[in-house]
């Protein structure tokens, strides 16, 4: 039995006329091979919700999840009406009818297993599975959501477990770019790219695909195409390293301006130090990225700067008030006004000068670099936010993605 896995977007379902186009394709797919459709909720339907949650001074993320959970089971309700309508054999799955187990950490559940028996055996009676995407359900029989763009996780998991010959992501773009198009104009589109460039891209800045649903793909070798449910032409195919013939020494430039930066000075040159800040901050589920140590002259001090995530400043800081009270460290400070600005490449691995022109290059517009961070495939700097558009443009033009 050949299927393939179609996941819609939020704004390939904006409204009924963008769910009835979205409905032409599965169709079209229907007539060639057994078709698992996942769904997202609605453009705007997610974040209404969870204005209303908001409203209401509610410590129950297992509510919270329920509530969050009922955009996507809109979504398949109504593509299946319109499925129907046209004569296709189409059924609707909730989580719990598959049932997609996960953990129970509610509003950030992780996928633990995929039950594939029950969606099989419909398919002596239907075409097409039409799956609510972003839900799961704990071990205590409870609805769990999979976290923001937890739908493209959905899809690939599924993917995999249905041993699916491919997965296709329809969103509003054509498919992965070189850089965003809204500040390059010029940047292409990427035909073929990596795994591991694209969890790149993902993690720093690129909101084409959640990054976790890379991670699964590259786990369990599910080739994702990336392409418009708009216009009908390829996208852009995410597969091995091995499957892409030219490996360019960049492929892409990404940016976040989601960074916040904090600089710790008057900290003891001793070892355990950095573990007594870096610990508790771990502890408090705070991702800490770039790392910067700079010892004092006398030798004696030392100053530490690094960034995470804008959204988990305000709780960095209050970890670090605990902290100084142990006169760990003399004083710190935060600045949110950065932006971490990444070339991304697998020619990195094999060929020299990267890092050379990208600090050339900044330095030759005048842009101040706060920090670096290196991988096998990718360099990134912390700039001014400011500068963020300028470098992002040069940096594209300086590796020849124009």
């Amino acid at each position: 039995m050949n299927i393939i896995v179609m996941k819609f977007g939020g704004t390939s379902l904006a409204t009924i006329e963008h769910i009835n186009r979205a409905s032409k394709r599965v169709e079209k797919e229907c007539k060639k091979s057994k078709v698992i459709v996942v769904l997202s909720a609605m453009a705007g339907v997610t974040n209404s919700l969870v204005d209303q949650v908001s409203k209401i001074n509610s410590q129950s993320d297992s509510e919270n999840d329920l509530i969050l959970s009922t955009g996507e089971q809109i979504s398949i309700g109504l593509m299946s009406l319109i499925l129907k309508s046209r004569g296709v054999r189409a059924r609707t799955w909730t989580s719990w009818q598959i049932p997609i187990r996960t953990s129970s950490d509610y509003g950030m559940a992780r996928i633990e297993s995929i039950s594939s028996d029950n969606i099989i055996k419909s398919f002596s009676t239907y075409d097409v599975a039409i799956v609510a995407g972003f839900q799961g359900l704990s071990q205590e029989n409870r609805i769990t959501t999979l976290g923001r763009g937890g739908s493209d996780t959905t899809a690939v998991a599924i993917a995999a477990s249905f041993k699916a010959s491919q997965c296709d992501i329809y969103t509003d773009v054509e498919g992965v770019y070189t850089a965003n198009p809204s500040i390059v104009p010029n940047a292409k589109k990427i035909d073929f790219i990596t795994y591991e460039e694209m969890l790149e891209m993902s993690s720093l800045g690129a909101k084409v695909l959640q990054t976790r649903s890379v991670e699964l793909a590259m786990k369990h070798n599910v080739i994702i195409q990336v392409l418009s449910s708009q216009i009908d032409k390829p996208g852009t195919f995410v597969v091995n390293e091995d499957k892409k013939m030219e490996k360019e020494l960049v492929s892409g430039i990404s940016f976040s301006k989601d960074e916040a930066k904090v600089t710790i000075s008057g900290i003891p040159d001793k070892p355990g130090v950095s573990a007594s800040i870096f610990g508790p901050l771990a502890d408090s589920n705070i991702n800490v990225d770039m790392i910067v140590q700079n010892v004092s002259q006398d030798g004696k001090n030392a100053n530490l700067t690094f960034t995470l995530p804008q959204s988990e400043l305000i709780k960095a800081e209050k970890v670090l008030e605990n902290i100084k009270k142990n006169n760990i460290f003399q004083t710190y400070k935060t600045d949110n006004k950065v932006s971490k600005i990444s070339a991304i490449g697998m020619g990195m691995r094999s060929q020299a000068g990267v890092a050379k022109k990208m600090f050339k290059t900044l330095g030759e517009k005048n842009i101040n670099i706060l920090a670096i961070s290196t991988s096998e495939i990718k360099i990134s700097v912390l700039i001014s936010e400011e500068h963020t558009e300028l470098a992002v443009r040069s940096l594209h033009s300086t590796y020849g993605l124009d």
